[in-house]
C-alpha cells in the first residue's frame, strides 16, 4: 500500500513543476510585447544616387528591423501619413495563428488604412527564423516599403550550427519610375511593361550612373554619386570569425544571384526552416525568399571583397549590386582590386533548378508531409488578355480583389460581396501545349476562392507555360500566406498527373512559404489546411499579382473569433469601422 502514496507524492511533485514552468513561461511571454510606432510617408531619398519619391517608416527605407524572440507578441502602430493613398503591410513568413485580421493584405483580410488613419497590427511570432514585410496596397513594396523580421530562439535553446556573429541582408530591385506610373501603364492600352530595374539595392543601397540620367535631360543635382546615402553598403568582418548572414529579397521583378567574392558559403536555413547543409558558393534568390548562410572570413585580410547581386532568369539590363565585404582593419568603402563579377549565366535555368532541388529539412528537424493528400489543384500559370488588357491568369482566371475584403464576406456571409462558384482544380491537361503561345489568350476576371476543407492535406501543382511571347516562359516564385508548405518536387515539362507523384520526396522535404516555379516547368507543394482564415497563394513579381496572378483560399472560416472592427469600413462592410 506504500507504492501507490508515494507514485501520488510523485506525479504531485510532478504537476507542480510542470504548473510553475507554465508560470514561468506565462510571465515571460508577458514581459516580451515589442511595440513599435511607425509614421509611413512620402520622402525624397537617393538609394541609388538618383533623387526620387520613396515611401518611408520613420524616415527609413528599408524599414526598421523588427527583432523578437520566439513567442512574443509584436504591437505595430501604423499611422498612414501618406495623404493621398491607402496602405497596408503584410508581415511576410508569419502564420498570424489565431490573427488572421493583422496579415495585413487588403482585400483579402483587411480594408486598407486611410490616409491619416491609425492601424494597430498585433500579432505572435510563434517560431525563429528570418522574416520579411512589406506593403500590400497596390504596388507600394516596389516604392520602398519593406524591411526584415529577425526571430531568435527561446533562452537557453541553441541553433544547430555554430556562428560567432549574425548579420542582416535585404536585397531589392529599384525603377526611377514612381508605382503609379508602373501601374498606370500596366493598365493601359497599349500595355506597357515596367521594364527592368535601373538598380539592384543591398541593404537600400545601389549605385546608379548618373551620366546616363544627364543625357536623357534630368535636372543638375537629381543624381549625384557623391550623395552619402547611395555609398555601397559594408559589412565588416572580423579575421578568422564565422557569419550568419540572413539574406532576404523583396525585388518587384528581379529574381538574383549573390555571391561573397573568394568565399563559400553553408546554407542553414530557409524561410524559417533549417536546412540540411550544403556549401553554394552563389545562392540563387527569389522574390520573398529568405535564407541563412554561414561565412567564414578566411581570406586574405590586407584587402577587401565584393558582395554582389545579378539579376538571373532575365535577360539583364541593370548593373550588378555591389557591396563591400570589409576585413577589419581596412577602411569600410575601401574597394577590392578586382573587377566583381557578373554572376552567372542568366539564362541558365539547369543550375537554378539543381539549387532549387538541393534544399532538404535538416536531419533531427524533419516535419515529414503526410504520404498522400485530399485534394489536387492544378494551376496553370499564363500570360492573358482581358478585354485588350494584359493578365497574368491561373486556369484562365486572372484574381480581381472584391471591395469587400474575403476575410469580412466570409465571416460575416456577406454572400454578394464576391462570386460564390469555386474556380477550377485543373485545366486541359490533354490539348494544352505549355510551350506554344495559346491559340487564344483570352482569360476571365474572377474573384472566385478556393474553399478547402479545414485540417486536410492540399496540394498544389504550379504548372509553368510560355507567354505570350514566342519561346519565353517566365519564373514565377510563389507565396503561400497563413502557412509553411512542403517543396515535394520540381520538374520540366508539363506535369503528368499519373506518374509525376512518384518523383515527390516524401522523406525530407524543405518547408518553405515561397518557392520558384522555373520556366517550362512545374513545383508540387503540399500543405495542411489547418490555419482558420483567409490566405492569398500568388506570385511574387509586384507586377505579375498587380496583373491577377493569385489565388486566395479559405479554411475554418467558421473557427475565426469576431473579427476587429478596424479591419472594416469598405465594400458592404462600409460603416462598421471605428478606429
Amino acid at each position: 500500500m506504500i507504492e501507490p502514496v508515494e507514485s501520488k507524492g510523485y506525479f504531485v511533485r510532478l504537476l507542480t513543476l510542470f504548473h510553475l514552468i507554465c508560470l514561468i513561461n506565462f510571465s515571460s511571454v508577458e514581459a516580451r510585447t515589442r511595440h513599435h510606432k511607425w509614421e509611413v510617408m512620402y520622402e525624397y531619398k537617393s538609394p541609388d544616387c538618383y533623387k526620387k519619391l520613396i515611401i518611408t517608416i520613420n524616415g527609413r527605407s528599408p524599414g526598421p528591423t523588427i527583432f523578437a524572440q520566439q513567442g512574443d507578441t509584436v504591437v505595430v502602430e501604423l499611422r498612414n501619413s501618406l495623404w493621398t493613398e491607402n496602405v497596408a503591410v503584410h508581415w511576410h513568413g508569419i502564420r498570424q495563428l489565431g490573427t488572421p485580421w493583422s496579415d495585413g493584405t487588403e482585400g483579402v483580410t483587411q480594408c486598407p488604412i486611410l490616409p491619416g488613419e491609425t492601424f494597430i497590427y498585433k500579432f505572435v511570432v510563434d517560431r525563429a527564423g528570418t522574416f520579411l514585410y512589406h506593403g500590400h496596397y497596390g504596388m507600394q513594396r516596389a516604392a520602398g516599403l519593406y524591411g526584415s523580421i529577425i526571430v531568435s530562439l527561446p533562452e537557453g535553446v541553441s541553433e544547430p550550427f555554430s556562428y560567432d556573429y549574425d548579420r542582416n541582408i535585404i536585397l531589392n530591385d529599384w525603377y526611377h519610375a514612381s508605382t503609379n506610373e508602373q501601374a498606370a501603364g500596366l493598365s493601359a492600352i497599349p500595355f506597357v511593361f515596367v521594364g527592368e530595374p535601373q538598380s539592384l539595392l543591398i541593404n537600400g543601397r545601389g549605385k546608379y550612373n548618373c551620366s546616363l540620367s544627364t543625357a536623357s535631360g534630368f535636372a543638375a543635382g537629381v543624381c549625384n554619386t557623391t550623395n552619402p546615402e547611395c555609398s555601397p553598403y559594408s559589412l565588416t568582418v572580423v579575421p578568422g570569425k564565422t557569419y550568419r548572414l540572413r539574406i532576404g529579397s523583396l525585388t518587384s521583378l528581379s529574381a538574383l544571384s549573390f555571391e561573397i567574392e573568394g568565399h563559400d558559403m553553408t546554407v542553414v536555413e530557409a524561410d524559417g526552416n533549417y536546412v540540411e547543409p550544403f556549401a553554394i558558393r552563389n545562392l540563387y534568390i527569389y522574390s520573398g525568399e529568405t535564407y541563412s548562410v554561414l561565412v567564414k572570413a578566411d581570406q586574405d585580410s590586407s584587402r577587401n571583397y565584393w558582395a554582389t547581386i545579378n539579376v538571373v532568369a532575365r535577360k539583364p539590363a541593370t548593373p550588378t549590386g555591389l557591396a563591400i565585404f570589409n576585413y577589419y582593419p581596412n577602411h569600410p568603402q575601401k574597394q577590392p582590386p578586382i573587377v566583381p563579377t557578373t554572376g552567372p549565366l542568366w539564362n541558365d535555368t539547369t543550375s537554378r533548378l539543381a539549387q532549387s532541388l538541393a534544399f532538404k529539412a535538416r536531419q533531427g528537424f524533419i516535419n515529414t508531409p503526410p504520404v498522400t493528400s485530399d485534394r489536387v489543384i492544378v494551376l496553370l500559370n499564363t500570360q492573358n488578355k482581358i478585354d485588350g488588357h494584359f493578365k497574368w491568369s491561373l486556369n484562365n482566371l486572372s484574381l480581381t480583389l472584391p471591395q469587400t475584403p474575403y476575410l469580412i464576406a466570409l465571416r460575416e456571409n456577406l454572400t454578394d460581396a464576391f462570386v460564390q462558384d469555386p474556380p477550377p482544380d485543373g485545366y486541359d491537361f490533354a490539348n494544352y501545349d505549355i510551350h506554344s503561345v495559346a491559340k487564344n489568350v483570352n482569360a476571365t476576371s474572377s474573384n472566385r476562392i478556393y474553399r478547402l476543407r479545414f485540417n486536410s492535406t492540399v496540394d498544389v501543382i504550379l504548372q509553368n507555360a510560355n507567354s505570350m511571347t514566342v519561346n519565353n516562359s517566365e519564373t514565377h516564385p510563389w507565396h503561400l500566406h497563413g502557412h509553411d508548405f512542403w517543396v515535394l518536387g520540381y520538374g520540366t515539362g508539363k506535369y503528368n498527373l499519373s506518374c509525376d507523384w512518384r518523383k515527390y520526396n516524401v522523406v525530407n522535404p524543405i518547408m518553405k512559404n515561397t518557392a520558384p516555379l522555373h520556366p517550362y516547368g512545374w513545383t508540387a507543394l503540399r500543405f495542411r489546411a489547418d490555419n482558420p482564415g483567409v490566405w492569398a497563394f500568388h506570385c511574387h513579381v509586384e507586377s505579375h499579382f498587380y496583373m491577377g496572378m493569385g489565388v486566395v483560399f479559405e479554411e475554418g472560416i467558421e473557427k475565426v473569433g469576431e473579427l476587429p472592427s478596424s479591419i472594416k469600413g469598405c465594400g458592404e462592410s462600409e460603416g462598421h469601422h471605428r478606429p
